[in-house]
């Protein structure tokens, strides 16, 4: 499926910013299943200096230096993307979960870059609680995948989607206790759960579809950046996308952005500012189908 992606960031600021420095991740990755065809990245007002590179994950990344006074900053990205990640593999020719932790523990060649997302992150720290609440799942000798899809689904059915419950610093334990929030908090809590387990666990940061397919509920979390959970199956299957939001294995429907050990790593827009104050913040996403979309191309 090729998707026209547009997300648009726009600061309105109270009083003058004198001088700002901003990462900005807002530029799909080309990777195994996803090719960027054309991409493009505009900033106002223009910066004095901006720099494009790649962060240590390999994710896609722009530093912007301001050094006039503004009262607006606005990041437009806009993109063309073919994806077409492939299905998993059956869930029984997936290794029990336990066997997977093993590896993962072991580290050396086969696990390396998995091992690294074991470990507790600032916003993402390991939750007994949640351990044991994805524990539920995990049962002696069951295979990884099918351990992680009755999670993915359970937490689908159990949480409910609402905004304005928490924030970005709302701790995992109390999520699990409120039984709901927004996509960023569902990921949080299912990679902190899988951590617990001994199960790699990474950060996914994208898009998903805004209109659905005819005859498709509409999917939760679309018209805003989205979050969903990376588990790894072992060196032999690699990592499957999993979005607990929506209940589904990632495969036609989003785009990925970039990757890290919690939202901090990946989150669109963040920096320092000098001034400013009672800032507003508009947010607005659409990815839809390409021939779909009605701009004219670059």
């Amino acid at each position: 499926m090729i998707y026209r992606v547009r997300h648009l960031t726009r600061y309105a600021y109270g009083s003058p910013v004198d001088l700002a420095a901003h990462i900005v991740h807002v530029t799909p990755r080309d990777l195994p299943g996803q090719v960027v065809r054309w991409t493009r990245l505009e900033i106002t007002p223009a910066p004095v200096r901006r720099v494009d590179g790649a962060d240590y994950f390999g994710n896609r990344v722009t530093w912007l230096y301001h050094e006039a006074p503004h009262t607006t900053f606005d990041v437009l990205a806009d993109s063309e993307v073919d994806v077409a990640f492939p299905p998993p593999p059956p869930e029984t020719a997936t290794p029990a979960w336990e066997d997977i932790v093993a590896t993962a523990r072991a580290g050396g060649d086969a696990a390396w870059a998995a091992a690294e997302f074991l470990f507790d992150s600032p916003m993402c720290a390991t939750s007994p609680d949640a351990g044991r609440y994805a524990a539920q799942c995990f049962t002696p000798g069951r295979p990884i995948l099918a351990a992680l899809l009755d999670l993915n689904g359970r937490i689908h059915r159990e949480f409910r989607f609402r905004a304005g419950v928490t924030t970005l610093s709302t701790p995992v334990d109390q999520i699990l206790a409120r039984r709901e929030g927004v996509c960023q908090d569902f990921t949080h809590l299912m990679i902190s759960a899988l951590r617990w387990l001994g199960v790699p666990a990474r950060y996914m940061s994208g898009y998903i579809r805004t209109r659905p397919p005819p005859g498709q509920q509409r999917r939760l979390g679309a018209d805003q950046s989205h979050a969903w959970v990376a588990a790894w199956l072992g060196p032999a299957h690699g990592w499957v996308g999993l979005d607990p939001t929506n209940g589904i294995v990632v495969r036609d429907e989003h785009v990925v952005l970039g990757w890290g050990r919690d939202y901090a790593d990946i989150s669109p827009v963040h920096g320092l500012i000098l001034g400013g104050g009672n800032d507003v913040l508009t947010v607005g996403v659409d990815l839809v189908p390409a021939e779909e979309w009605a701009d004219p191309l670059p």
